[in-house]
């Protein structure tokens, strides 16, 4: 007799999110410098029915949260964690920008691990083409 193998988290989060009927989830992805990109295509994906994760901050750019840089170190570490749990959360992944940096070429090979997804908005920066 053979027993059914038990359901992985992430085959318990899929079905969960069938039960609920939830619409595709899209995670934003690419350099926090292509944040205005990253807002357009918040709106397109939006438009398109899908629900739409991204990068909440943008560390390029001034803030007190993030003035002192021990603080902003382990700020990093948190967001970049936290990005993670987003990509792990998304159905697929849209790379948004004309270049890709080392986080961004990171977050890539993470997503594919998990079999996620991923379209570029510029699809010639693919690292694996």
């Amino acid at each position: 007799m053979t027993y059914p193998r038990p359901l992985t988290p992430e085959e318990k989060l899929a079905d969960a999110k069938k039960l609920l009927g939830l619409p595709r989830i899209v995670v934003i992805c690419g350099s926090t410098r292509f944040m205005a990109e990253m807002n357009e295509e918040d709106l397109r994906e939006t438009q398109a029915g899908r629900i739409v994760v991204k990068p909440g901050i943008d560390m390029k750019s001034p803030h007190g949260l993030w003035s002192d840089h021990v603080g902003a170190a382990a700020l990093k570490v948190r967001l970049d964690a936290l990005h993670r749990a987003k990509i792990r959360l998304a159905d697929e992944v849209l790379v948004v920008g004309d270049c890709i940096g080392d986080s961004t070429r990171a977050e890539i090979a993470y997503s594919r691990s998990l079999g996620k997804p991923v379209r570029f908005t510029h699809p010639g920066v693919d690292p694996d083409v």
